[in-house]
């Protein structure tokens, strides 16, 4: 494998200037020549350098009730029956736009399927989404006329704490649109069980610590959103959203441990307990104008202010003595504002399009916190501004686009600040081979900072001898990535074929460390020499009588990833993933299948695997109705296993099982109504604030 590998990442390397792109690539009606196409006549699907497009035929729309179901019908794309939401079989982000504003669920519910022109779908971003999503999917909708669209869906499981239910609704007249949206959620399981060992030196003495914990744990989410759209073709649009996102989480947990010191053994009772809470108001205001016929200038706004609340307490005592081995109590408030800025322009060129732009985002966070350390209070500010250009067109049957970005991170906390310009290129290059096939190639250079917990300088404490804490100091990573995809697909097959290689600079790298100051173990951040991860993703669908009557889905990645410490340890790990997928449909009756085999993959000191799957689900249409009954994990729990790696200064195994989801019946109905057709906006900016600060 690395004999054909090396060849391909050196030809990779080779293309390594490209950008980071803040423009959604639409199909243009006008003069410009954008990406072209690779026009496959036989199938509803054109394949672009960095998106396919999909059109759908008479019957595919006759048989959808809303957008949402033509999505399932893409090649890498499924309906993911515990969320009830469009996820990609190949796993990561998914993000989701209206004519180029990005989308909800219920907004995709919301739109007609006689509505819809084409979707595109970008397996690889635009560069302004990179950093949030490795799927990008814009459905685009013909022009708005006066109507109006409603609906609810309840899906609720029989016999736990399971409930996923929402309502929204849409209207339209004239210049002007309305929607309003409501959704909620609600887990809530009583038999969570945690096994996790921690065994280690410490001062010539050996440590293990066996603990066994059963937890209640459970969250609720629900978001309220408004919108006003006023659109004039050819002229402006103007749109302002008012967003309310309100969660409460909650975990209860007691159990048993056996702490042995050398050959002395205890036995340990204990409990922990955390929650958290926040309610984050919203308003996102959106302008565009056009300048003639071949310039437009478009500007974002989005901000919120809001604040949170987080405790986590723990104790664990000696049994019968009740002599205190540790006490933990953690109580974090935070007043928190962000805020995101962009401005835009493009310019339509005979030859191609020009897009340039402006973005700025900061997140302040003054923090009132109280944990092993004692009480502190400060202050931090992550900012980030982004200055891009671009270029996109097509010279013969070769298509591109170019361009060059400038990053500057700036974070600033409590004990340090760190301030970086970085130089961020792309490229993205597509060939046409023939009228079915395609290939292409990516390569891009980009910096992501730390996340704020990682940056934290909050203690917690996990096991006696065992604390969690941040780094101030830590510094972004730099990201090099390169891609080479070969797409073919007819009547039967759509099938893409990846090799990639990704390799990282400063990469942030968790760790355990000696702590002096609460004489034991750390587990905390550092940033390594660099990490590598390369391989081969297959992916794509069979119809084997090509039509939905069955559809075989499947992703095969076989990866290989290594990371070196900052002392020079070299950590290698190579797995295979996969998920797989079966489904059918027959007039108003569908089904589904899906099972994948969980792997391991690294993260730091630990090797964590993916959460597993084992479900199936049948619906039934009446009109504007839709019945679903479905089992998930059947005959298993959900489970998560992490453990550490030989390197890592503490041998950590911990095995979590949810037995509230073990063979989980679910019962749901939906009813969706329309009647004319709606207002969407083609927006060019799409921003969205950090989320809320947590530990």
């Amino acid at each position: 494998m690395k004999k054909v590998l090396y060849p391909v990442f050196f030809l990779c390397g080779v293309f390594v200037f490209s950008q980071k792109a803040a423009k959604n690539d639409t199909i243009g009606q006008g003069a410009t020549k954008e990406i072209q196409e690779v026009i496959l006549k036989s199938q509803r699907k054109k394949q672009f350098a960095d998106k396919s497009v999909y059109t759908f035929d008479k019957e595919a729309l006759e048989k959808a009730r809303y957008a949402k179901d033509l999505l399932q019908t893409l090649p890498e794309l499924q309906l993911d029956p515990v969320s009830n939401t469009i996820i990609s079989t190949k796993g990561g982000t998914a993000l989701f736009l209206i004519n180029g504003i990005e989308a909800t669920d219920l907004q995709i519910r919301s739109v007609a399927p006689s509505e819809v022109v084409r979707v595109e779908y970008y397996d690889i971003p635009p560069a302004r989404w990179a950093s949030r999503a490795e799927t990008v999917i814009n459905i685009i909708t013909k022009s708005n006329e006066t109507g109006y669209v409603f609906g609810v869906d309840t899906m609720s499981g029989l016999t736990t704490g399971f409930v996923n239910a929402s309502a929204y609704a849409n209207f339209t007249k004239g210049k002007n649109n309305f929607g309003l949206e409501y959704f909620f959620n609600l887990r809530d399981y009583d038999d969570r069980q945690v096994q996790s060992i921690y065994d280690y030196q410490l001062n010539g003495e050996h440590y293990r610590s066996d603990e066994n914990r059963k937890d209640h744990f459970g969250y609720t989410s629900q978001n309220i959103a408004l919108r006003y759209t006023r659109m004039v073709p050819d002229q402006y649009a103007f749109q302002a959203k008012l967003n309310m996102d309100i969660l409460s989480r909650f975990s209860k947990g007691t159990g048993e441990s056996v702490f042995t010191k050398d050959s002395f053994r205890e036995e340990h009772e204990m409990f922990k307990n955390s929650g958290s809470s926040y309610a984050i108001p919203k308003l996102d205001l959106y302008y565009s104008k056009k300048i003639g016929s071949k310039d437009e200038l478009s500007l974002n706004a989005v901000g919120s202010h809001y604040s949170t609340n987080t405790t986590e307490s723990a104790r664990e005592w000696i049994v019968p003595s009740e002599v205190s081995v540790y006490d933990n109590d953690m109580i974090l408030k935070t007043e928190q504002t962000n805020f995101v800025g962009e401005l835009a322009h493009t310019h339509d060129f005979k030859a191609g399009k020009l897009s340039s732009g402006y973005r700025i985002s900061s997140t302040a966070i003054s923090n009132d916190l109280n944990n092993l350390a004692g009480h502190s209070e400060y202050s931090v500010n992550y900012l980030e501004q982004y200055f891009y250009t671009e270029f996109s067109g097509k010279a013969d049957k070769f298509s591109y686009r170019v361009g060059a970005g400038l990053t500057n991170i700036h974070n600033k906390s409590a004990a340090n600040t760190f301030d970086e310009w970085s130089f961020t290129p792309k490229v993205i290059l597509g060939y046409q081979l023939k009228n079915n096939q395609s290939l292409r190639l990516t390569s891009s250079y980009s910096p992501t900072s730390p996340w704020s917990s990682a940056l934290s300088s909050n203690v917690v404490q996990l096991a006696p001898n065992i604390v969690q804490k941040g780094n101030p100091f830590l510094k972004s990573q730099q990201n090099f990535s390169n891609n080479l995809i070969y797409s073919f697909n007819n009547k039967k097959f759509d099938f893409n074929a990846s090799l990639f290689y990704r390799y990282t600079d400063r990469v942030i790298n968790q760790y355990y460390v000696l702590d002096d100051t609460f004489g034991g173990y750390a587990l905390t951040y550092e940033n390594g020499k660099n990490s590598q991860r390369y391989g081969i993703q297959l992916s794509g669908s069979y119809k084997p009588f090509g039509s939905s009557l069955l559809v075989i889905k499947a992703v095969l990645t076989p990866t290989s990833e290594t990371l070196r410490t900052s002392k020079g340890a070299l950590i290698k790990n190579d797995y295979l993933a996969n998920n797989f997928s079966v489904s059918s449909e027959y007039k108003s009756f569908s089904v589904q299948y899906m099972v994948n085999i969980p792997v391991y993959t690294l993260s730091g000191a630990f090797l964590n695997t993916n959460e597993n799957q084992n479900h199936f689900f049948a619906s039934y249409r009446l009109k504007s109705w839709s019945f679903t009954a479905g089992m998930y994990w059947i005959g298993m729990p959900s489970e998560y296993k992490t453990k550490s790696l030989p390197e890592s200064l503490v041998d950590y195994n911990v095995h979590t099982r949810i037995m509230n989801n073990k063979s989980m019946f679910v019962l749901g109905v939906s009813f969706d109504f329309s009647k004319g057709k709606k207002t969407e906006l083609q927006r060019k900016l799409n921003n969205e604030t950090a989320p809320a600060a947590t530990f």
